[in-house]
């Protein structure tokens, strides 16, 4: 297994920095997840790692050994790729056994590991199929029994769900879960999906023009946002962000549609009006008449739940409400929203107070 550290790394491609200085320590064992829009660069950091790219500036680290200068073999990391990359003229046996093969490890041995690692993954009565014969998440569990039978210090993984449909990634999302329990490999793992990157990791950093925004277990990101990026990208449907006035400073309070709140900061913002961010699953839309009302203007059914989208003085907000409640587009709803449930950003550097 490898703890990998990053020391002041930097890539450029010609005069584009597309990695900004990076410093990161990722635990030995861990399940760690860089995610992020597209261009944010979340594959050159694995490509870097696994030696595919060279560093511009800086050092990465294995164990304390520096890297830098060694081909891809020799880091001994195992990568498993969008593309399933299978050979096609082979079966799924022989394409699980290929690694050992170069390593020139005995025939006994490889029918051991192949057949240990099929059973670990299900693939057993598939081990004499080819690639063409097999659906997309039974040829990406042969990919990833391929990365597995290697033994490898580091598993990289670059968005390997997201050639699937949905039904599927949740239950390879389960099977890599799983997998890396047992297993206890190292995992570095490349998504957009942020749902895919709260679900499976132990820590995830969220990039954004070539820079960590942050980085935190899942919960620590989704309840306490660094910034307004984090708060819009993390969570779906993704945060509602209100421009409220501040009407008192210290107890902090503000004015949102009419009605003060007293949310709970660990910095007073020093301007006069401030972002306030809020879940949708923290405001409830109803029929029953509070102080705070809206009008309908989009109802989405999500089977248990409707998402409800109100315009609330002109801004159009995202909450939930339950079935039995017969909303109305066009017509008023009343909102019900806890203090508690408020973040507030400062509009100058959109961190978090």
């Amino acid at each position: 297994m490898a703890r990998i550290v990053f020391e002041k790394v930097r890539k450029c491609f010609g005069k584009t920095e597309v990695i900004k200085g990076l410093n990161l320590v990722i635990k030995d064992e861990e399940f760690f997840t860089f995610v992020g829009p597209s261009g944010c660069g979340k594959s050159t950091i694995l490509n870097m790692i696994a030696g595919l790219e060279p560093v511009t500036e800086g050092k990465i680290y294995f164990d304390g050994r520096a890297v830098n200068h060694l081909s891809p073999k020799e880091r001994d990391v195992a990568m498993v790729f969008q593309s399933y990359a299978l050979y096609p003229h082979m079966n799924v046996y022989e394409n699980m056994a290929f690694p050992l093969r170069m390593r020139k490890v005995s025939k006994v041995e490889i029918d051991r590991e192949v057949k240990r690692i099929a059973e670990l993954l299900g693939l057993t009565p598939l081990l004499y199929k080819k690639p063409r014969e097999l659906s997309g998440g039974q040829r990406q569990r042969v990919a990833l029994g391929r990365a597995i039978i290697r033994r490898p210090k580091v598993f990289l993984m670059d968005e390997p769900l997201s050639n699937l449909d949905a039904r599927l990634r949740i239950e390879v999302r389960a099977e890599l879960k799983r997998l890396h329990h047992r297993l206890r490999i190292t995992t570095v793992y490349v998504t957009h999906d942020q749902a895919e990157a709260m679900s499976l990791s132990d820590r995830i950093a969220v990039l954004h023009n070539g820079e960590i925004q942050q980085c935190g277990t899942p919960l620590e990101v989704y309840t306490r946002p660094k910034n307004t990026f984090v708060a819009g990208f993390i969570g779906s449907p993704p945060m509602n962000f209100i421009e409220a006035r501040v009407i008192n400073r210290d107890p902090l309070e503000v004015e949102i549609g009419g009605r003060v709140f007293r949310p709970l900061v660990q910095r007073l913002p020093q301007t006069e009006s401030v972002t306030v961010g809020i879940r949708p699953e923290h405001i409830s839309v109803q029929s029953e008449p509070t102080p705070f009302q809206a009008k309908v203007v989009l109802i989405e059914p999500a089977g248990a739940e409707n998402w409800v989208d109100v315009d609330l003085n002109g801004n159009i907000i995202r909450g939930k409400c339950h079935l039995e409640d017969r909303l109305t587009v066009g017509k008023n709803a009343f909102l019900k929203i806890r203090p508690e449930d408020l973040l507030i950003f400062d509009p100058i550097d959109e961190n978090l107070c």
